[in-house]
């Protein structure tokens, strides 16, 4: 594991290198992009018997968990570091609408792809339980906050619209990852539970995170108060991240959500209320950095992971018509409640076109279909999977900055649309 680890940062900085000295992408977009085409170069040097490369990146590549790698070691410090510089006080002004797009939006989403794909795919010779395409809406469905608000930064969004959209990315990835954990566990079992024990489910796993995740914060908040040393303060908060994240796993609670919860505390109230200006300077550049390596190195991995993926013709067919359903969904989920509560809830000009192009899926999507049990199931929806996350990434992501500025030029539309 140790070797995997310093070839992964090995690879990462030469491929930052690479794209801050000769291509200029934005850095997550342009490292996944190397990485992608030296996948696919081994993979046709090796078609043509020039090199046997291709099998030294496949024994990497398999010989890392990248499910474990995100869900039980990046996702925490990622997360954090996300929600630690979203300023809770315009967070507040759009709760409701961020609420209602995180939890509604995503499990309209979520039935609304499942629904689709299960007519869709016996058409064109392929076939998933209903229980399985609404496993594969549960993890498509949720937004990629890293990969959201990384763009968010490079297009300058305004800050109304800039809240709305990472404030929701930050939640649903919580409301998807409990979805997902609930319907895979239904799939699996192959028999539907009572709706009780599925609501507790929920509220013990959506409820607990949010829960510890302010206990834990106001914890942290309390201990950072109460010294001046940052050396200590930045150690303080890393630990309450992986503490904490640790302790929501023995919970049985959301992991993700209780790092956003918490995150919104310390980088708030932490922030401003118990950090002198040496600690905040040094706990932010510590978190910026941090979040920087990881969000390479994970976007790296994203590229790599392509020589793992099964593909076949099928499969590719299918994920183009995938790609067009989760939009499509991903439109719905979001005009639906606007169209509903624009007259009682203020939504930003171009919400509803920003939040559908923005909604970038990245290494959280793949790192939930890797972990459905191996099979036919699991096989079609990591292919579907990583097809939509490479076009979320390289073609939304890249034209995110133009769509957005065409939107916010624009006079703003009328009520009935709120795009």
């Amino acid at each position: 594991m140790f070797e995997a680890i310093v070839l992964c940062l090995v690879a990462t900085a030469l491929m930052s290198y690479v794209n801050a000295r000769f291509v200029g992408l934005p850095p997550t977009i342009g490292v996944m992009a190397i990485a992608l085409l030296i996948s696919l170069s081994l993979v046709v040097l090796d078609a043509f018997d020039v090199t046997d490369l291709h099998r030294v990146e496949v024994e990497f590549v398999s010989s890392i968990d990248f499910s474990k790698v995100l869900m039980e070691g990046m996702l925490s410090m990622l997360l954090f570091a996300g929600a630690l510089h979203v300023d809770f006080s315009l967070l507040r002004r759009q709760g409701w609408q961020v609420a209602i797009l995180a939890i509604f939006g995503t499990a309209l989403c979520t039935l609304l792809v499942g629904a689709t794909l299960w007519w869709i795919l016996p058409r064109i010779g392929l076939s998933l339980s209903p229980a399985y395409c609404l496993v594969f809406g549960a993890l498509i469905s949720p937004t990629d906050p890293i990969a959201v608000m990384g763009m968010l930064k490079a297009a300058r969004a305004p800050d109304d619209v800039g809240i709305l959209v990472s404030g929701e990315s930050l939640f649903n990835d919580g409301v998807g990852v409990v979805l997902f954990s609930v319907l895979l566990a239904i799939a699996v079992q192959g028999t539907m539970p009572a709706l009780p024990d599925v609501a507790m489910s929920l509220l013990q796993e959506a409820g607990g995170g949010v829960v510890l995740g302010a206990a834990v914060g106001v914890l942290a908040f309390a201990l950072l108060r109460s010294i001046d040393n940052y050396q200590v303060e930045v150690i303080l908060t890393m630990a309450a991240v992986l503490g904490g994240y640790q302790l929501a796993r023995l919970l049985h609670t959301s992991g993700p959500l209780a790092m956003v919860v918490m995150g919104l505390i310390i980088g708030n109230h932490g922030r401003t209320n118990a950090m002198s200006d040496t600690t905040r300077h040094h706990v932010d550049l510590f978190w910026e950095l941090l979040d920087g390596m990881l969000n390479a190195a994970l976007f790296v991995l994203i590229g790599l992971e392509i020589v793992v993926v099964p593909f076949s013709y099928s499969t590719m067919i299918a994920s183009a018509c995938a790609i067009l359903v989760v939009l499509a969904a991903r439109a719905a989920a979001t005009a639906l409640p606007i169209l509903i509560l624009r007259p009682v809830l203020r939504f930003p000009h171009g919400a509803g076109t920003i939040l559908v192009w923005g909604g970038l899926r990245g290494g959280i999507s793949v790192a939930l279909a890797l972990s459905i049990p191996a099979g036919p199931s699991r096989d079609l929806a990591l292919g579907m999977t990583y097809v939509i996350v490479l076009f979320s990434i390289l073609v939304q992501g890249l034209t995110f900055k133009r769509v957005a500025a065409r939107v916010m030029s624009r006079e703003p539309a009328s009520p009935a649309m709120g795009t």
